[in-house]
């Protein structure tokens, strides 16, 4: 098994990963948003899931962003990218990365 069947097996794996990880850190989000609107609050034993939410949608919404700029460059719609490294995090930026170097 060469380096580059390793490569996309871990990319795969990742993929299939970080997609419902970013999602439910989407969902904690929103229910961390009603609860301060509704004058209630989280259960506390969340509140090392929702800081790890925090940094998790803010790492992905930074890559989505620089993704969406270099996409035309690499004749890919920014905001459907953007939208796809969002989900998959630093998978997606490293696939653009590797389509412009060929």
């Amino acid at each position: 098994m060469n380096l580059k069947d390793i490569k996309k097996k871990l990319f795969t794996i990742v993929k299939f990963i970080s997609i419902p990880l970013i999602t439910s850190a989407i969902g904690l989000e929103i229910w961390n948003i009603q609860t301060v609107t509704t004058n209630s609050q989280l259960p506390s034993i969340l509140t090392p899931a929702l800081i790890i939410a925090h940094i998790a949608l803010s790492a992905h919404f930074v890559e989505g962003i620089i993704v969406a700029f270099y996409a035309p460059s690499q004749n890919q719609h920014p905001l459907k990218y953007g939208t796809y490294t969002f989900f998959v995090g630093t998978v997606g930026l490293l696939e653009l990365w590797e389509n412009r170097d060929r």
